[in-house]
C-alpha cells in the first residue's frame, strides 16, 4: 500500500491507494442549521417559541417568538371599569394571581389617594406571600421535571396543594382568585384563618428543608446548572431585569425592601443573593437558589404578620371600597414585588371616564425573557433547557 498526501483539491484528498481501490475522504464543512423549539415543547412553559441557529450541538443564537397567548389585556382595560380589571390581572400571572391584584390595587389607590384598614394591609401581604410561595414550588418543580428529576415535581406539587386549598378556603377560586379589591377585600377572612396558616407555617417548613435536601444539593442537579446561562449584573441591570433572576446575579435589590410598600415596612426579612460559594454567581443554579431561599423568608413575613393582625370583630373588608371609581385626572405608576420580579402597572385618568384612558402592564417576564439571545449564546441544546426553567416564565403575562 503507497500512502499519498497530494491534495487533489480544495475538498478532496486521496488517503490511501493500493491495487484493487483507492479510498477518498471530502473535508467536512459544516453548516449552521434552524431548530424550531416549541411553541408545544414541554420545557417552554406555555406557547413559547424559539428559533435556534445551531452549529452542530451548539447554539449560535436563540430568537423567541411570542404572541402565541395574547389576549389584548391593556386594550380591555380601556373598555370596562376600574373594578372590573382585577379578575384579568389574574390571568396575567395565573401562577401568582394574589400578588399581580395587589399590584393593580395599589395602583388604583395611589391614584385615589385613600389610605387602607390596617388589618386588609396584613391580610393582602399574608395572601401574597402564600401565593409566592405557591408560585415559586411551580417554578422548582418544574424546573427539576425539565431536568430529569420527578420526585422534586411530586413533593412541591403535593405541598402546593395545602396553599390552594387555603387560598380556595379564603376566596372561593383555586388559581383566579378575585380576592383583593381596590379599597379592600372581597370578603374577610374566616374565623380559623390564623389557626390553619400558621399550621401551614409549621408543615411546611421542614418540607422545605427537605426539598433543598433533595434537589438543591443533588449532584446531578447542581450539574445541569452550574456554570450554565451566566449573566453578569450589569448586564442583568442594563436589561432591566428584576426579581429573582436579578438578585441570581449578585444584586440585592427587592422592592419589598427598596421600594417598599403596604405594611412591609414594618416586617424583618431578609433578601437572599448567592455568595458564590456554591454556585457561579449569575448562573442558573444561582437563580435556582433564590427562589428556595426565598420561601423560607415569606415564611418570616407571614409569621409575623399572623403576630400583627389587628383583630376586629366588626371588621367590614369593602368599607373603602367605592361605588364608583372615577379617579382625578392624571397618571400614576405602581408596581409590586411579583416571585418572577417587578409587576408595574401605569395607568392614565382623564377624571370623567369610569375606565383608564391608558393601563399599561410592565411585565417581569417579558422583560426577563428578552436576554434569552445573550443567555444562550455558546451553550449546547441541553443546557437551552435549563436556561428557560431558570428564568421561569409565565407566557400569561408575556403576551398579556
Amino acid at each position: 500500500m503507497q500512502e499519498l498526501g497530494k491534495v487533489e483539491s480544495n475538498s478532496t484528498r486521496i488517503i490511501r491507494q493500493d491495487d484493487k481501490r483507492v479510498t477518498i475522504e471530502k473535508d467536512l464543512d459544516t453548516e449552521h442549521m434552524v431548530l424550531s423549539m416549541g411553541p408545544q415543547h414541554p420545557s417552554t412553559h406555555g406557547v413559547l417559541r424559539l428559533e435556534c441557529i445551531t452549529d452542530g450541538e451548539v447554539v449560535v443564537e436563540a430568537e423567541p417568538y411570542l404572541g402565541y397567548l395574547h389576549r389584548c389585556f391593556e386594550k380591555h382595560c380601556e373598555k370596562i371599569d376600574y373594578p372590573a380589571i382585577v379578575p384579568y390581572t389574574d390571568r396575567m400571572d395565573y401562577l401568582a394571581g394574589m400578588n399581580s391584584e395587589l399590584a393593580y390595587c395599589i395602583t388604583v389607590e395611589k391614584l385615589l389617594d385613600i389610605e387602607i384598614p390596617r388589618r386588609v394591609e396584613f391580610i393582602r401581604v399574608i395572601v401574597s406571600e402564600l401565593n409566592r410561595i405557591a408560585s415559586h414550588l411551580v417554578a422548582i418543580g418544574t424546573y427539576a421535571i425539565d431536568l430529569g428529576a420527578f420526585t422534586p415535581f411530586l413533593f412541591c406539587f403535593r405541598d402546593r396543594e395545602h396553599i390552594m386549598n387555603l387560598l380556595e378556603w379564603i376566596s372561593g377560586a383555586r388559581m383566579l382568585y378575585n380576592y383583593i379589591w381596590i379599597g379592600g377585600l372581597a370578603y374577610d377572612v374566616p374565623a380559623d384563618f390564623k389557626k390553619r396558616v400558621d399550621e401551614f407555617v409549621t408543615y411546611f417548613r421542614p418540607k422545605a428543608v427537605e426539598l433543598y435536601k433533595l434537589l438543591t444539593e443533588n449532584e446531578i442537579f447542581v450539574k445541569r446548572t452550574y456554570d450554565i446561562g451566566i449573566m453578569p449584573a450589569d448586564v442583568a441591570i442594563n436589561y432591566g431585569w428584576s426579581g429573582p433572576m436579578l438578585r441570581g446575579s449578585g444584586v440585592k435589590w427587592d422592592l419589598r425592601r427598596n421600594d417598599p410598600y403596604s405594611i412591609y415596612p414594618e416586617l424583618d426579612f431578609e433578601v437572599p443573593v448567592p455568595d458564590g460559594k456554591f454556585s457561579v454567581v449569575g448562573d442558573c443554579l444561582s437563580r435556582h437558589l433564590v427562589r428556595a431561599l426565598e420561601m423560607e423568608e415569606s415564611l418570616r413575613i407571614i409569621e409575623q404578620c399572623l403576630a400583627k393582625m389587628p383583630e376586629e370583630p366588626n371588621f367590614n373588608s369593602r368599607a373603602l371600597i367605592p361605588k364608583k371609581i372615577r379617579p382625578k385626572a392624571g397618571e400614576v405608576y405602581g408596581r409590586a414585588e411579583n416571585p418572577r420580579g417587578e409587576l408595574g402597572y401605569y395607568i392614565v385618568s382623564d377624571g370623567k371616564s369610569t375606565s383608564p384612558i391608558r393601563c399599561k402592564a410592565r411585565s417581569s417576564c417579558f422583560v426577563n425573557l428578552s436576554a434569552m439571545k445573550d443567555l444562550s449564546k455558546g451553550q449546547l441544546i441541553p443546557d437551552l433547557v435549563a436556561i428557560i426553567g431558570s428564568i421561569d416564565i409565565v407566557l400569561g403575562e408575556v403576551d398579556r
